[in-house]
């Protein structure tokens, strides 16, 4: 895993760069996707996160809505994994959920 892509994913969020931050930890996510791995899972959670915002601002609604159930799916994982970057996932599930308040939830 490697903080740094974790970093520029919360960055690329704020930033409003929604395919970016998708692109940053699909290089973590997709050599490992076929694995039977709750921290792996929650990274495409976070993933569908960003391309939910994405859409959005595409103006494609109702895809976007669909896509955040993804993420709110993959969410539950965090009480199921043990890793150092847990800490880390917490921070970034609720900046991800406040970016939601903010541009989807209460428009």
């Amino acid at each position: 895993m490697n903080h740094k892509l974790l970093d520029e994913y919360i960055k690329c969020i704020n930033e409003e760069r929604y395919y970016n931050a998708h692109e940053s930890i699909e290089s973590i996510w997709f050599p490992r996707r076929f694995e039977n791995n709750n921290e792996i899972k929650l990274l495409k959670g976070f993933i569908n996160a960003a391309v939910s915002f994405e859409l959005y601002k595409r103006g494609k609604k109702k895809q976007s809505l669909r896509v955040w159930a993804n993420y709110l799916k993959y969410r539950q994982l965090l009480y199921k994994i043990d890793s150092p970057y847990l800490n880390r996932y917490n921070t970034i599930s609720r900046e991800i959920e406040a970016k939601y308040q903010r541009l989807i939830c209460c428009v």
